[in-house]
């Protein structure tokens, strides 16, 4: 069910989670720091943007997304698989959150 609210143009990056306990597969998507969700929450999305023979992990992406939540499941970030996104290179991110980008 959908938690009321407007979708948001949002970056996102991928990680490889601590544990995959519950979670498919070995690379998921997540909130980049300074964004307006949390990065403990997890993203629905597209399947490209964790598929390593096209993108490294760590890759960050800037997509429209909104909260959302599963009865009785937890928040989580939803956007569409159909929606275009654009790759973020970490020069990009770094000037639009300074004190967030990771040192290369």
């Amino acid at each position: 069910m959908a938690v009321p609210g407007p979708y948001h143009y949002i970056i996102v990056e991928t990680f490889r989670p601590v544990s995959t306990a519950g979670l498919h597969g070995p690379v998921h998507v997540r909130p980049a720091p300074n964004q307006r969700f949390p990065q403990d929450l997890m993203v629905e999305c597209s399947k490209e943007l964790v598929d390593t023979a096209r993108y490294p992990v760590g890759t960050k992406f800037r997509l429209k997304a909104k909260l959302t939540d599963r009865g009785g499941g937890g928040e989580y970030v939803f956007s569409s698989y159909k929606w275009p996104y654009d790759v973020v290179s970490e020069d990009e991110f770094a000037r639009l959150h300074p004190s967030k980008a990771r040192a290369t």
